[in-house]
């Protein structure tokens, strides 16, 4: 028998939930018994006075939300492999291979000139009011780490206070302000902040704006992400701000340039309004024109991110990502991270990571052993813990050089920020007030980092930062860990043989070896030996 996948008709995202929770009908999710009288807890009964706003996970503008649905196959199906004999990277002494010694730096790009200090990104952090809000412990904090950050989508447009002449930007404020926050705090040449671009961006002239007025180095184009295949959306609740955006060629819904809807607004029965943003519409010719004009722009540094299309669409991505020179291409599975995407769009289309990532691990060797041209690869999809991390890298190895993460980071700068306020108000929760009440005795890095930047420049920093920046300190030695107990001493030592697939279809999916056929051969060799 096969057990549902799916959850469906309530869920936390939407704030719905069954009046019978133990008694669901499977397939459509309602309760065995649907009673007249019922108020409307299920995601039916709230489509049946709130509409077209269930779509969406809620409340809008403090939250993320991914997928709850269980995929046939995903990373908890694999297991690392660790060895007692050899080292990679170091010499095979005690002394030597210590984990301390494991070395996470990576550089990639067309001349190995982007440098982080550990494998990771945040591969797009865009308009919505949970990555404004949240974006000065982001940018500060993946600055001081060594990482990369991504501007995402619609930050200019969204702006109110950018300056458009002809239908160009010519000034922002928050597209300015992220990107200095990281420049800010960037150390020793490590980590990369990228300017993302969907179609309403590239028609406004953002990246060209970045690049030319700002000075940005690395530009992406968007093709789409893993948590849905439309265009981005958020809420707007300020008539003004709708008409604005109405303005500058943004699908807002609904209309706020009708009359009858602007009274509608002003008398209370309507809220809020939803911006869109269209799909765009690929082609090799005008993909080609693109890069063609961010070079002439000055771009140093190209990237693409694509998401859970179907495989012929990866495949298009791999091969223009070779045939056009990219720098880095981010591969995103379904059921991602969100601020705002429709519900059951994230949990039910796309192809889910694991079987996404491989394509993109066949489809890279194909154009590897011809001898073609291969960008460095990123993957994401639902990324937040070393163990994860280290077999994402390993099940795309030698290619992908990067993980992608987005939700994780947001959570732990948002918790480092709530701490600080908890600080600053002197009511600290008991759970946290154990470790200390000041940010110098909470956070386990603070001490350190104290040492680092002085005195003056530690006060500064803000506690989302440092909640973020401690975060990747735990994966840093997380990882280091289990590369260590792997004898891989450095990231360019990983192979898909350092992870087994723990059942057969996890195995046919993946193409990595079934944990009962790992070492076939020398196990026998050595029994017979």
């Amino acid at each position: 028998m096969i057990a549902t996948l799916s959850r469906t008709n309530a869920s936390a995202a939407t704030l719905t939930k069954n009046r019978t929770e133990g008694s669901v009908v499977p397939a459509s999710g309602m309760c065995v018994t649907c009673v007249d009288g019922c108020i409307g807890m299920c995601e039916i009964g709230k489509s049946a006075y709130r509409g077209h706003e269930v779509i969406y996970p809620q409340p809008f503008g403090v939250i993320t939300a991914a997928a709850e649905k269980s995929y046939p196959v995903d990373y908890s199906h694999f297991s690392i492999m660790g060895t007692t004999v050899g080292a990679h990277g170091v010499g095979a002494d005690s002394d030597q291979a210590i984990f301390p010694a494991v070395r996470l730096e990576v550089a990639f790009g067309h001349d190995n000139g982007i440098k982080f200090r550990r494998p990771w990104i945040i591969p797009g952090i865009g308009s919505t009011d949970i990555a404004k809000n949240n974006w000065e412990g982001l940018a500060i904090g993946s600055a001081l780490a060594g990482t990369g950050l991504t501007i995402g989508e619609n930050v200019v447009g969204m702006d109110p206070q950018a300056v458009f002449k002809s239908g160009r930007v010519v000034e922002t404020v928050d597209l300015k302000r992220r990107l200095q926050l990281y420049r800010d705090h960037q150390r020793d040449g490590y980590g990369a902040i990228i300017v993302q671009a969907n179609i309403e961006d590239t028609r406004l002239g953002t990246q060209e704006y970045a690049i030319e007025k700002l000075g940005a180095e690395c530009v992406e184009l968007k093709w789409g992400q893993g948590a849905k295949d439309i265009g981005g959306e958020v809420k707007i609740r300020d008539l003004r701000q709708a008409q604005a955006l109405h303005e500058r060629g943004y699908l807002v819904l609904p209309d706020p340039s009708d009359p009858r809807v602007v009274q509608e607004f002003e008398h209370g029965g309507l809220r809020e309004f939803e911006r869109h943003s269209r799909v765009g519409m690929v082609s090799e010719e005008s993909f080609a024109e693109r890069i063609q004009q961010l070079r002439q722009a000055g771009a140093k540094y190209i990237f693409l991110k694509t998401g859970a299309y179907r495989p012929a669409d990866l495949a298009r991505a791999v091969v223009w990502a070779s045939r056009y020179k990219l720098d880095l291409l981010t591969v995103d599975g379904a059921g991602g991270g969100t601020g705002m995407s429709p519900w059951r769009m994230m949990n039910e289309w796309g192809i889910p990571p694991v079987y996404l990532h491989s394509l993109l691990y066949r489809y890279a060797k194909r154009l590897a052993d011809r001898g073609r041209y291969l960008p460095a690869l990123a993957v994401a999809g639902g990324f937040a813990f070393e163990d994860q991390i280290f077999k994402g890298l390993a099940m795309g190895a030698p290619f992908v050089k990067l993980i992608g993460m987005a939700r994780a980071p947001i959570a732990a700068a948002m918790v480092g920020k709530t701490i600080g306020r908890t600080i600053d108000e002197g009511q600290i929760p008991i759970y946290v007030e154990r470790f200390g009440n000041s940010k110098q005795e909470i956070f386990v890095t603070a001490g350190a980092l104290r040492k680092e930047l002085g005195d003056d420049e530690f006060k500064k920093l803000p506690t989302g930062a440092l909640g973020l920046y401690t975060y990747y300190e735990r994966l840093d030695q997380g990882l280091r860990q289990l590369m260590a107990g792997s004898r891989k001493f450095a990231l360019e030592h990983l192979s898909r043989d350092d992870i087994a697939a723990l059942t057969r279809e996890a195995a046919e999916v993946s193409g990595i070896r079934y944990v009962m056929d790992v070492d076939e051969g020398r196990a026998e060799a050595i029994l017979d030996g």
